[in-house]
């Protein structure tokens, strides 16, 4: 029941960016120019959301669905644009698997942008590409991991995280504040930072993005 004409909130915007995904799965499969159209127009509009909400995970994701949406139009220039974009947006971070996510269309747009970023050569791009880089090393990397290591993994966990940690630690992964995560759930602020607080310790790390 989802429509493009719905205004545009935090609490739905995962579904907003699934359905431009399933307008540009359209698209490549039938070559429906309507349903592109409506695709730029929505990650138009979720970008500024998400850009204005200062939810940068979103931003960076909503991004490379733009950058997706111009290579399967055959606009490799303004595809490059927003790659670069999404990557100087997620390099101070150091996202990986988002980008991994996305399977080999990404990998072959990340290596047309390091070939515009090394021509372009300024000195701020260096760093640029020892990101890109990681990232195509990271496509390398088997990206299904056996069912043994994933117990033998959960077995060395002192204590696992229980459902509701897990659910927060998902909307963390989206990027929603501590804010926006207690209006999704129905729950107070406190109560949010607490639930960070026992992921973090579980996990044993200090950031969010390391979480």
């Amino acid at each position: 029941g989802l429509s493009l004409d719905h205004e545009l909130s935090f609490l739905r915007e995962f579904e907003h960016i699934t359905l431009a995904r399933v307008l540009i799965a359209e698209y490549t499969s039938n070559g429906t120019d309507r349903s592109i159209l409506e695709a730029m127009k929505l990650l138009e509009r979720l970008l500024k959301a998400a850009e204005d909400g200062g939810r940068m995970a979103n931003a960076i994701e909503i991004l490379m669905l733009q950058a997706l949406a111009h290579k399967a139009q055959g606009n490799i220039p303004t595809a490059l644009a927003s790659l670069k974009r999404a990557l100087v947006l997620a390099e101070p971070e150091g996202y990986v698997q988002m980008f991994v996510d996305e399977g080999e269309p990404m990998r072959l747009l990340i290596v047309d942008c390091r070939l515009l970023i090394e021509k372009q050569a300024h000195q701020q791009d260096h760093t640029l590409i020892g990101y890109v880089d990681k990232l195509l090393a990271a496509f390398m990397q088997p990206t299904v991991m056996p069912q043994s290591k994933i117990s033998s993994l959960k077995s060395t966990m002192v204590e696992p995280l229980s459902e509701r940690e897990l659910e927060v630690l998902q909307l963390i992964a989206q990027g929603l504040s501590n804010r926006d995560i207690g209006e999704r759930l129905f729950l107070a602020l406190s109560t949010v930072k607490g639930y960070n607080q026992k992921i973090f310790g579980k996990l044993e790390v200090k950031r969010r993005t390391e979480a």
